[in-house]
């Protein structure tokens, strides 16, 4: 029997696509090849070296050793999986929503939360530190690949995809200013960004894709490494129900194949929940342009009730058992002092001492950010020998 080949569906009303674009900040002549701008867009950050470095650096555990567990990047790519699914079934821009997906961590310094945490906490006499923002400023300033302009020049719609696909980022069109992190005031148009509204559905998309990736791969770099096991995993309403209807067909299942049908039922089931009620509430909200998202007032894109709740749930045993583990929490530790170490470190450095000294810091906080985890713990032992 042939195999049946699946098509995208044409796209509904409310999906953002290139013909809505606002443009770039820097005008570009048009390409001749075969892509629209979203596509380029999404191209751009798959290229950038930014990306690259995410190889390398903390999804959960600091520096595996591991060969299998999370790292930024493959932690992207599966959200980027899941997120083109979720837009291809409700028939929104799919590069779009990738491009969001593939960027969400882009801005992420070495050591995960923890990382950022320590880079806050130095940058908090010079405007602080947030990995949204620090994207916003590697794709419109750190990356240098081309003769006409640095940053890579996304269309204002990447942008906003990047930097606001959790929410608003303003509480009002007129709110102040201030409200904005250092590095997005910093962009000189960001005045074009609509910051004060929701992102368009395929951000959205992006955002609540990013929840269901980590909460189940979590769990399988927990289970894998022996934070979690499957007893204490199985008081977990979501995950003791899986796991029990798995065990009904196969009694007696080895470890690796239950981890990962585990790992797959989870996802898929907050797939539909997504799905199910995003329909709902698209039909609810009368949405019917893209407009429609970023001015519903509340996120579009959503779990149903009963998923909202079972999603709480497996965050708040996440965090208990595997965020809180002793030996999580030491290996954060360490890492946010290496940090922290290093900026005091290259504050004093001679390369720096010709800046005044806000752009001395922004500069350090620049250089860090872009450290993988192992590199930065070897510059740690390197200029400052314990």
């Amino acid at each position: 029997m042939p195999s049946v080949v699946m098509t995208a569906a044409p796209l509904a009303p409310y999906a953002l696509t290139s013909a809505h674009s606002r443009g770039r900040f820097l005008p570009e002549a048009p390409h001749d090849g075969e892509r629209d701008d979203f596509q380029k867009d999404r191209d751009r950050i798959v290229h950038a070296k930014a990306f690259r470095r995410l190889a390398r650096k903390t999804q959960v555990f600091v520096s595996p050793t591991g060969d299998h567990y999370r790292t930024r990047l493959t932690h992207s790519l599966e959200v980027a999986q899941i997120t083109r699914a979720c837009a291809r079934a409700l028939a929104v821009n799919e590069d779009l929503a990738e491009l969001a997906a593939l960027a969400h961590d882009i801005g992420h310094p070495p050591f995960g939360h923890a990382g950022e945490d320590a880079l806050n906490e130095c940058m908090r006499d010079y405007g602080g530190f947030d990995h949204n923002g620090q994207a916003l400023r590697i794709v419109t300033q750190l990356e240098n690949r081309y003769f006409e302009y640095r940053g890579l020049n996304l269309t204002y719609e990447s942008l906003e995809a990047i930097v606001q696909h959790n929410g608003p980022l303003l509480s009002a069109a007129n709110a102040p200013e201030t409200e904005l992190c250092r590095a997005i005031r910093a962009f000189p148009f960001y005045r074009e960004l609509n910051l004060a509204n929701y992102a368009a559905g395929e951000a959205q998309i992006a955002a609540i894709c990013d929840d269901i990736a980590y909460n189940a791969h979590d769990i399988d770099d927990g289970l894998r490494s022996g934070l979690l096991d499957f007893k204490a995993l199985a008081e977990v309403p979501i995950c003791g129900e899986i796991l029990s209807d798995i065990r009904k067909s196969y009694p007696n299942p080895a470890e690796e194949p239950l981890r990962h049908e585990l790992c797959r039922r989870m996802i898929g089931y907050f797939v539909k929940a997504v799905l199910t009620q995003t329909r709902e509430n698209i039909a609810d909200f009368k949405i019917t342009s893209p407009d429609d998202f970023r001015n519903a007032g509340r996120p579009t894109v959503t779990f149903t009730p009963t998923a909202q709740q079972k999603n709480t749930e497996v965050k708040q045993f996440l965090a208990e058992h595997m965020y809180r583990h002793p030996k999580v929490k030491n290996a954060s530790e360490t890492a946010q002092k290496a940090l922290k170490d290093l900026f005091f470190y290259y504050m004093q450095a001679l390369e720096y001492q010709n800046l005044p000294t806000s752009e001395r810091a922004i500069a350090v906080c620049d250089f860090i950010a872009g450290m993988t985890d192992l590199f930065a713990l070897r510059e740690k032992v390197r200029l400052i020998p314990a």
